[in-house]
């Protein structure tokens, strides 16, 4: 994908993303691939909102807060560098946007415990992360407080991964829920309460039941079952009408439901083949320096195989095979081949045209966000911009979510 458009498709309010990432460290190119040029592109097409998820970065950091303040702004550098633009993009920081917080309070009253803790990642991080105290409620809460965001603008697409799939079904049960408990409309409620009065008490509660899993479960197919049973039961036919309405909704949409917006996995491995990050010590990052993209690149790896420089590889063995992949083209993938499994090519050789590569990519980016560390007031007033027009669409939506609250 490219990440910028010669000619960019009317933008489609409709379909507004967000996504927003955590502040705890430099950006490297595995995050470009990954995320970024993704940004990039669909910026020209959609109501862009990418966010500096800082509150996010306080459920694993929150000994060392001032770690995540001193990253943000390198963050949105990088993010300009990359081709995010402003005037595009709406860019903001989380916590000066409160409104993120009091949804967060406000879907906490109504969200079953159960669900926060079946969350995938949340035990295999408490695993993992075994050097970090994650026993809090900060962290057990990060998927309610990921919704709160997402929902807060009411985002009809989020760009993830597929690992990140369940955290927007999350998402969308937890929007259900609330619509649910809070979009009634008082005049269908009551007409269908009082047909269901009339209804043997063993088939109003599967009646309940099926709608409950239809409304809160998110399993259409029960609204299926619970008019067959309408239509079987002995009511008028103004009865079966109304609780018609509401199986079919009767109630009003205060949260949208947001949907997967599945990024293509990122083809850029870390520099030892495992998957790039900063902790590995495996990563480019996205502004580094040309002679240390020379030194890391040269000093990668490479197919055991390959003792001395007589001996035959394999590049499928190799980690610098797969920057290839990501960076060269067809002809000299062929070269690579041919001459790593007939020794007619060293390692130093076939690194060079990945190396060169990587520096042609980062040029521009070097360009883009020069400007910004000559001025950082730059980034402040994008950010305080940005910052502004989100608190706008939260106000709107708490606005519909204090009222459906009776919270006025």
């Amino acid at each position: 994908m490219a990440s910028s458009e010669s000619s960019s498709p009317s933008v489609n309010p409709d379909g507004r993303v967000l996504s927003g990432m955590r502040p705890t460290g430099a950006l490297h190119l595995g995050h470009y691939h990954g995320a970024l040029k993704n940004w990039a592109r669909l910026q020209h097409a959609h109501t862009c909102f990418f966010f500096v998820a800082d509150w996010h970065a306080l459920t694993t950091h929150y000994e060392s807060p001032e770690v995540v303040a001193a990253n943000s702004n390198d963050m949105v550098i990088d993010w300009l560098a990359a081709g995010v633009d402003p005037d595009k993009a709406t860019l903001f920081v989380q916590s000066r946007v409160l409104e993120h917080a009091e949804l967060f309070l406000l879907l906490g009253m109504g969200t079953p415990l159960a669900w926060l803790e079946r969350v995938p990642t949340y035990k295999d991080q408490i695993e993992n992360l075994k050097d970090k105290d994650l026993l809090t409620y900060g962290f057990l809460g990060y998927p309610l407080l990921q919704a709160a965001d997402i929902l807060i603008y009411q985002a009809r697409w989020v760009p993830v991964g597929a690992d990140q799939i369940p955290h927007i079904e999350m998402s969308r049960e937890i929007a259900r829920r609330f619509n649910a408990l809070y979009g009634k409309d008082p005049e269908t409620e009551a007409k269908a309460r009082l047909a269901a009065a009339k209804l043997p008490a063993a088939t109003r509660e599967q009646l309940q039941q099926l709608r409950r899993a239809a409304d809160q479960d998110g399993l259409i197919e029960k609204r299926d079952e619970a008019r067959a049973l309408v239509a079987a039961s002995p009511l008028s036919r103004a009865e079966k009408d109304a609780l018609r309405a509401q199986i079919d909704g009767g109630r009003r949409t205060i949260l949208r439901e947001p949907e997967a917006l599945l990024t293509p996995e990122s083809k850029l491995p870390g520099l030892d083949g495992r998957k790039m990050s900063k902790s590995y010590g495996n990563a480019i990052a996205i502004r580094e320096e040309r002679a240390v993209v020379e030194h890391k690149v040269k000093r990668m790896p490479t197919d055991p195989a390959r003792v001395r420089r007589t001996d035959p590889g394999n590049p499928e063995r190799c980690p610098v095979w797969q920057f290839h992949l990501a960076y060269t083209d067809t002809d000299t993938h062929d070269w690579v081949q041919r001459g790593c499994t007939t020794a007619a090519i060293g390692c130093l050789e076939c690194k060079q045209p990945v190396i060169d590569a990587i520096l042609r990519e980062q040029q521009p980016m070097l360009e883009r966000a020069q400007p910004y560390l000559d001025q950082p007031s730059l980034v402040r007033d994008i950010l305080d911009a940005g910052c502004d027009k989100a608190r706008i669409t939260a106000r709107e939506t708490m606005r519909g979510v204090r009222e459906a609250m009776g919270l006025r």
